[in-house]
C-alpha cells in the first residue's frame, strides 16, 4: 500500500510539471533570467514563511532530531541537502542558457536524457537492480533519443549538461532522509535563492510592472515548483531512483501532446517514432506495476 502512495505521488508530479508550458508560454516577453530570478525568490519567501509560522512545531522538533544526531549522519545531511540546492540551481540556470544560446530542442532533449542518465547512475552508484524489461526499457529510450538526436548531435553535449545536473539531483536526494521533506526542500531553496542573489542587479532586467507577470510567476512558483518538488522527495522514501528517472519521461510526452493539440506545432515522423518509444518505455520499464494493478482488479 506504501509504494502505491508513493508511486502514485511521483507519477502525479511529474504530471504537474507536464502542464508547465502553458504557465510559462505568456511570459515570453519576458527575459528568461527575470523569470528564474523571480521564480526561486518567490518560492524561498514563501517557503520560509510556511516553514517558520505555519510549520514551526516540524521546524521544532526537527531541529531537535538533527541535534540528536550522530556527528557523521548531520555532515551527510548537509552536503546532500546544499549540494541538491546546488544541483537544482545549475540546473535551472543550464537550461535557460541552453534554451537561449544554443536551441529550444536542445533544452527539451535534455529532458529526454535525463532519465536514462538516471537509472544509470542509481545502477552504478546506489546499486540499485533493473529487471530484464527495464533494462528492455532503458535500450528503447536510448533508441527514442538516437532518433530526436538525427542531424542535431551538437546538441546533445549541451543537453547532457542540463541532463547530469537533475539526474544527480534526484540520486543524491534518495538517501536523504531523516529530517522532513517540505524542510529539506526549503533550505534547499533559500540556498539556490542566496546562490543567484549576487547576480541579480548585474543580470535582472528592469522591475516589472505588469500584474500578469507576477500572477505567473505565483503560479510557476507554486503549482510548477514548491509542489512537484516537494513531491518527488516525498516519493523517494518508498520510489526509487531508477523509477522516478523513467517517470520523468512523463513530463516530455505532455510537452509533445500540448505542443501539438493546443499549440499546434508541426511534427515529423522521426518525433512520432521516438515519442511513441518513450511511451512504450515507460510500460515496459513499469511493467511489473501495471501488471500487479491489473492482477488485483481482476480478483
Amino acid at each position: 500500500m506504501k509504494l502505491s502512495k508513493y508511486y502514485l505521488i511521483a507519477f502525479l508530479s511529474f504530471v504537474i510539471w507536464g502542464f508547465f508550458s502553458l504557465a510559462l508560454k505568456p511570459l515570453h516577453d519576458y527575459p528568461s533570467l527575470d523569470i528564474l530570478f523571480y521564480r526561486v525568490f518567490l518560492c524561498a519567501v514563501i517557503m520560509l514563511v510556511i516553514s517558520l509560522l505555519v510549520r514551526g512545531s516540524v521546524l521544532k522538533r526537527n531541529i531537535a532530531i538533527f541535534k540528536a544526531m550522530p556527528a557523521r549522519e548531520k555532515k551527510s545531511i548537509i552536503l546532500r541537502t546544499l549540494g541538491g540546492g546546488v544541483l537544482l540551481t545549475a540546473n535551472w540556470f543550464f537550461f535557460i542558457y541552453v534554451m537561449n544560446h544554443i536551441s529550444v530542442k536542445a533544452a527539451s532533449f535534455a529532458y529526454l536524457v535525463c532519465p536514462i542518465l538516471t537509472t544509470v547512475i542509481a545502477f552504478f552508484v546506489l546499486q540499485e537492480k533493473l529487471s530484464k524489461w527495464q533494462w528492455t526499457a532503458v535500450a528503447l529510450s536510448i533508441m527514442s533519443c538516437l532518433l530526436l538526436s538525427f542531424n542535431n548531435i551538437a546538441d546533445v553535449a549541451y543537453s547532457m549538461i542540463v541532463a547530469l545536473s537533475y539526474a544527480l539531483y534526484l540520486v543524491t536526494q534518495r538517501k536523504n532522509f531523516g529530517v522532513d521533506k517540505f524542510l529539506l526542500l526549503t533550505i534547499q531553496i533559500v540556498f539556490s535563492a542566496l546562490i543567484l542573489l549576487p547576480f541579480y542587479p548585474s543580470f535582472s532586467a528592469p522591475l516589472p510592472t505588469e500584474p500578469i507577470f507576477y500572477e505567473f510567476i505565483l503560479l510557476i512558483a507554486v503549482l510548477f515548483t514548491i509542489m512537484p518538488l516537494y513531491m518527488n522527495l516525498y516519493a523517494l522514501q518508498g520510489v526509487n531512483s531508477s523509477t522516478m528517472g523513467i517517470m520523468l519521461y512523463i513530463n516530455p510526452l505532455m510537452n509533445f501532446t500540448i505542443a501539438l493539440l493546443y499549440f499546434h506545432e508541426p511534427i515529423n515522423m522521426f518525433q512520432i517514432v521516438a515519442y511513441s518509444l518513450i511511451l512504450l518505455s515507460i510500460v515496459v520499464f513499469n511493467e511489473r506495476h501495471i501488471f500487479r494493478r491489473r492482477s488485483v482488479l481482476a480478483g
